[in-house]
């Protein structure tokens, strides 16, 4: 049927043109030029001539149209323009192909996208969580090896022609500045290296992995002066400042990615059934790999969708008992936290005080040293280990969404992993701080236990990371593996029940977590951790995926990779905001030891800063203050409060005219004259 003496009215656009993009949006699409009439396609414009004709939305025969019109007009050009655009076209070619080579060399690039297919986005978005902080720990550690660690190398050997100097601290106490590293001496046994070479003493502590090592105060490279404190200092606060920045860019990414995802079902479906092939596929692996992955996606779907139509169906009598259930399992997770963290609490509290012991004199053997030095990470690792077993245990009771499972087993993991650091550092720090004489508290803390407090905090620091390391491997080859082979060989009941165990998606995210964090607050103490860091991660990376595709089985409800990677990101920035607490703490507050260290002739770490800008011009000086001042800081503070409240009011505009555009799409979908 159609009705010509009855045209349909255009669509009402008066909203759009409220939005404040949408004047800006025409000034950049510039004026419209008619169209040709012989062939029918569009003269070019300004932003037509400007890009290339496959970059808009036309029929093969209008771009073939458009793009004989561009080269046509090129002729008239001015022979500088002409080369302008040649120079522009060649430069766009150029990077294009260098985006396409380097999407070739991307780290674990064919592994990834092979457990993407066998085993679904959720459990790949893990492998790519590890693959960035395999990269974001090797930029950490070629930042401070090159502006901390190679400085005070080259120097101290007379490289290039290189010296330092170290100037000694003044209107302090001589008992402050003693610092006898316990070395190795006369006939070593191999037993003792070893010793050394986990708990970070001996041989490894006056090396440049630990803080002790820069005692240096300028290095000189012919007549420039480095000023190796100030260095240290910088460094660490660009560390820091890089992984906010790239983790919050991914997690823009990522947010970006959910929020489209959670907006409409309807179009999530629509773009994996009909968009959702790779028609450039021709290897018959690589179309199983996609179809796989496309299976898992839909599966996920179908099971989100499964669980909402199930809460929507709950009766009351079925929501109180599952709300009774949820809150009573709560305060079984609220008690296995506690008693984690007072294990913790007690276990770092004897370790200290055996360790003092042992250090006045009392004869213990090497390995029952190693064993009361590795206590606090032993009983952390354990915790670490049974804890989240116990919230994997108890989540499949509170029958909630997969996601929203990840989510609340993380998040309760988190407290258990990171407070579990956090009570270390403050066990450390009231054994630092504690004075009781005058001669201790002429150097502002122990000297007698910690005469280089910074070390002695690297060390544990890099026990930590070290311990949970073995943890990995040793779970992975004696408790994976012999389960793999009972299941496989072993026809018991009792044994096939228990099956392979399922590759725990929250459980391993928190493990890099949990280990990026100690990297984070470790780096200040130990520059060269995040090295170590780095080559635990690449190796880990073989060990899981040997272990997920041996050893282990995926989920059994598929997960989300959207909404998993986001949310990784975002308890990977809790983690590292809390490395700013103690790292804080240790920089601002605790005074900086006398007897070892870039700062030992300043009162703290941060005190390097302003003795630093004492030796600026006056009017740099001026300035500087002006900037750190409340006078400043306050117009500043609001400034920046207004930009904020305007980004955010105009979110909610285009969320508004959004949510009006899809209404106008269900109208569209179901109008029978749309389709006239």
């Amino acid at each position: 049927l159609f009705l010509p003496e009855e045209p349909l009215p255009a669509a009402p656009a008066g909203f759009l043109q409220q939005l404040p993009s949408y004047r800006s949006a025409l000034r950049r699409r510039g004026p419209r030029e008619p169209s040709g009439a012989d062939t029918g396609a569009p003269r070019p414009g300004p932003e037509r001539a400007a890009r290339p004709a496959r970059e808009f939305a036309l029929s093969i025969a209008e771009k073939r149209s458009l793009r004989d019109c561009q080269q046509t007009d090129i002729k008239y050009l001015s022979g500088w323009k002409q080369w302008k655009k040649a120079s522009s076209k060649s430069l766009r070619k150029f990077v294009n192909e260098v985006k396409e080579l380097s999407s070739y060399l991307k780290l674990w690039r064919h592994d990834i996208h092979s457990i993407e297919g066998k085993f679904g986005t959720g459990i790949q978005s893990y492998f790519s969580f590890l693959r960035f902080l395999v990269l974001l720990n090797f930029i950490i550690f070629i930042l401070m090896f090159s502006f901390v660690t190679l400085p005070s190398i080259i120097s101290k050997y007379g490289v290039f022609n290189s010296s330092f100097a170290k100037i000694p601290p003044k209107n302090v106490e001589p008992h402050c500045t003693v610092y006898k590293p316990s070395g190795n001496k006369g006939l070593v046994y191999f037993y003792t290296y070893l010793k050394d070479l986990l708990s970070g003493t001996g041989f490894l502590e006056m090396t440049s992995l630990f803080y002790g090592y820069y005692a240096i105060d300028d290095a000189w490279f012919s007549i420039l002066r480095y000023n190796l404190p100030l260095a240290y200092l910088l460094a660490t606060f660009a560390y820091l400042a890089l992984s906010l920045l790239w983790i919050i860019k991914r997690s823009v990414e990522g947010f970006k990615q959910n929020l489209v995802h959670d907006e409409d079902q309807f179009q999530s479906y629509c773009n994996k059934v009909f968009a959702g092939w790779d028609f450039c596929i021709t290897d018959p692996n690589a179309a199983r790999l996609k179809h796989r992955s496309l299976q898992y996606e839909l599966q996920t779907d179908l099971e989100e969708e499964r669980m909402k139509q199930k809460i929507a169906d709950r009766t009351m009598k079925e929501k109180l008992r599952i709300y009774s259930l949820r809150i009573f399992i709560n305060i079984i997770v609220i008690a296995v936290l506690s008693g984690c963290f007072y294990s913790i609490y007690r276990a770092t509290v004897f370790s200290q005080e055996n360790s003092n012991v042992s250090i006045r004199g009392d004869i213990r053997t090497d390995a029952a040293n190693l064993l009361v030095q590795y206590l606090p990470s032993m009983v952390i690792t354990l915790a670490n280990f049974i804890a989240p077993q116990i919230f994997s245990i108890l989540i499949g009771f509170e029958d909630y969404s997969p996601a929203f499972e990840i989510r609340l087993t993380l998040m309760r993991c988190v407290f258990v992993r990171l407070a579990n650091i956090g009570v270390l550092l403050f066990s450390l720090w009231s054994q630092i701080s504690y004075c009781a004489t005058d001669k201790c508290k002429a150097c502002g803390y122990n000297y007698e236990l910690y005469p280089c407090w910074e070390s002695q905090v690297g060390q544990e620091m890099y026990k930590l990371m070290i311990f949970d390391f073995i943890i990995i491997i040793a779970v992975t080859l004696f408790f994976d593996f012999p389960r793999k082979l009972l299941v496989t060989h072993c026809s018991c009941k009792p044994v096939q029940w228990c099956g392979l165990q399922e590759f725990g998606i929250s459980d391993n995210v928190l493990e890099i977590i949990y280990g990026q964090t100690i990297c984070w607050i470790g780096t200040f103490f130990s520059p060269l951790l995040p090295a170590i860091a780095t080559v635990k991660y690449f190796i880990i990376f073989y060990i899981k995926k040997i272990s997920l595709i041996h050893t282990r089985k995926p989920p059994a409800r598929p997960i989300r990779a959207s909404s998993s990677n986001f949310f990784f990101l975002v308890v990977l920035l809790i983690g590292l905001v809390l490395a700013f607490i103690p790292l804080g703490i240790s920089i601002a507050h605790i005074p900086s030891s006398k007897a070892c260290g870039p700062f030992r002739n300043y009162n703290t770490s941060w005190a390097v800063v302003p003795a630093t800008v004492l030796g600026f011009p006056t009017g740099l000086q001026q300035v500087l203050y002006g900037i750190a001042s409340e006078a400043f800081a306050v117009p500043f503070f609001m400034v920046i409060c207004l930009v904020m409240f305007y980004f955010i009011a105009l979110a909610g505009a285009h969320k508004r005219v959004v949510e009006q555009l899809r209404e106008q799409l269900v109208m569209v979908r179901f109008d029978p004259l749309s389709f006239l």
